[in-house]
């Protein structure tokens, strides 16, 4: 099995971002992103930012259509993220399927509905690093919201430690 997470300094890539990144250059404030873990019946949710350079496990949103935009435009208000992380699944040898599509669909909603940048980062492996991290003991995933939140974390993680993150706007 190839190390989780390996591929998601190599596919991180800006998603309908109308020109705007979801970086900061060195020295710059530090950026707060929510990051998400989609499925049709569920969304783990994460935050994390430059400064700490970590994720945490926020909550898993069980609640679909405009309920569930609803529940995101609440975290939003909350959070107040600079920008917007969103795993995109693909099979293991980098093929696209429907949840691929999917999610794509869902990171082009959350950018249309909040006008925030979204990034799109390879999720490829996400779930089964953070059923890894609730196994072994290292993620709270039962306080914070489930699995999906803690795959949303990993997600997250992906991204802040790819540089991307602290790269130059």
């Amino acid at each position: 099995m190839p190390e989780p997470g390996a591929t998601a300094a190599a596919t991180a890539t800006a998603a309908a971002t109308s020109g705007s990144t979801a970086t900061a250059g060195p020295g710059s404030a530090p950026r707060a992103f929510l990051a998400f873990d989609y499925g049709e019946r569920r969304v783990g949710v994460a935050v994390g930012n430059t400064l700490l350079g970590r994720a945490r496990p926020l909550r898993t949103l069980a609640v679909t259509g405009d309920a569930r935009f609803a529940a995101i435009h609440a975290l939003l208000q909350e959070w107040h993220p600079d920008a917007l992380v969103v795993g995109v699944p693909f099979h293991p040898d980098g093929a696209e399927h429907e949840n691929t599509r999917r999610a794509r669909r869902f990171a082009r909603q959350l950018h249309g509905r909040f006008r925030l940048p979204v990034v799109e980062v390879d999720e490829r492996w996400s779930t089964t690093e953070a059923q890894a991290q609730v196994y072994a003991g290292t993620a709270p995933a039962g306080r914070a919201g489930g699995l999906d939140a803690q795959a949303a974390a990993v997600i997250l993680d992906q991204y802040l430690n790819s540089g991307v993150a602290d790269a130059a706007a």
